[in-house]
């Protein structure tokens, strides 16, 4: 089996191909730093700096997780145009040779996030969920969803990846949180009444190697754990793990000053079911928070 994986060198694609390297595959992963990605990577992955008609055609299955992270710089407008440009060009391109290749992927996963549906209520949101608030997550992933869903063929099956807060100890939001959690300045951010949908990383990528096990699953599935909790809730659990008070709040004002528009991906939530998911048989490691943040906080780094 041959697998071309772009965003490789990310949180969601080494915990990947780590897990990929106890299988008998082959892996290739795209990077513009071959030298870094080769560091970062097993020496058996194959790093190719530029997308090839080959390239697709030598693949079994294309995954596609690159893309600018959308919360680590203040949005202005070069910004969200490099987060726009860095997930809908490469998907572009890897769709545009899909489609030119006689050799077609037998599977393209694609990235995507729960951003497309925008800010929501408490309500729970399934796979099926239309109802989006226009907003520049939802712009993000709506047209990064409708640019991969074009390599959908009777050859090609399309599967998009709804992920949420992804739960690493070493990456993204829980690596951020950890320091003045430590410190004992944790807390919850502005009401805490809004939901976060998380994934243990460790399920993000079972869940992965389940879909393509499973050719029913296509189109948007949402990569969240069943029990989402509250800002206020997973704050709770955090300091408990960490044995440290919970007694800050993050006024939204001051985070509105800080980062502009992109704070409201901290004070605003969608509640996640991963309907699609369940239905099909998936068992989740990690159905609750605390069990995922125990895990993570008390393994060895």
């Amino acid at each position: 089996m041959n697998y071309l994986i772009t965003g490789g060198t990310g949180c969601i694609g080494q915990a990947l191909i780590k897990q990929l390297h106890t299988h008998n595959v082959n892996i290739t992963v795209l990077s513009r730093n071959i030298e870094k990605a080769q560091m970062q990577l097993n020496s058996k992955v194959i790093i190719i700096r530029k997308l090839t008609l080959d390239s697709i055609e030598n693949a079994d299955i294309v995954i596609n997780l690159a893309g600018e992270p959308i919360a680590d710089k203040r949005w202005s407008q070069s910004q969200k145009d490099l987060i726009c440009n860095s997930r809908w060009s490469i998907t572009q391109d890897i769709v545009n040779l899909i489609k030119q290749a006689t050799k077609k992927p037998k599977l393209f996963i694609s990235g995507s996030a729960i951003g497309i549906y925008g800010r929501q209520s408490v309500a729970q949101i399934n796979d099926n969920f239309t109802d989006y608030n226009k907003e520049f997550t939802n712009t993000v992933c709506e047209n990064w969803e409708l640019i991969a869903e074009k390599a959908n063929s009777p050859f090609t099956r399309v599967a998009l990846l709804r992920t949420g807060i992804v739960l690493s100890k070493n990456h993204g939001a829980l690596a951020k949180m950890l320091p003045p959690f430590k410190l004992g300045l944790g807390g919850k951010i502005g009401s805490g009444n809004q939901v976060m949908s998380w994934i243990h990383v460790e399920d993000m990528v079972n869940a992965i190697l389940y879909i393509i096990e499973n050719e029913q699953l296509r189109g948007p599935i949402n990569m969240t754990a069943q029990n989402p909790v509250s800002n206020t809730e997973f704050t709770r659990h955090l300091s408990k793990t960490l044995n440290r008070p919970c007694i800050f709040t993050t006024p939204t004002l001051l985070l509105k000053l800080i980062f502009g528009e992109m704070s409201e991906l901290l004070t605003y939530g969608q509640n996640v079911y991963p309907e699609k998911l369940l239905a099909s048989g998936f068992n989740f490691k990690y159905t609750n928070v605390d069990s995922a943040l125990n895990a993570l906080i008390k393994a060895p780094s």
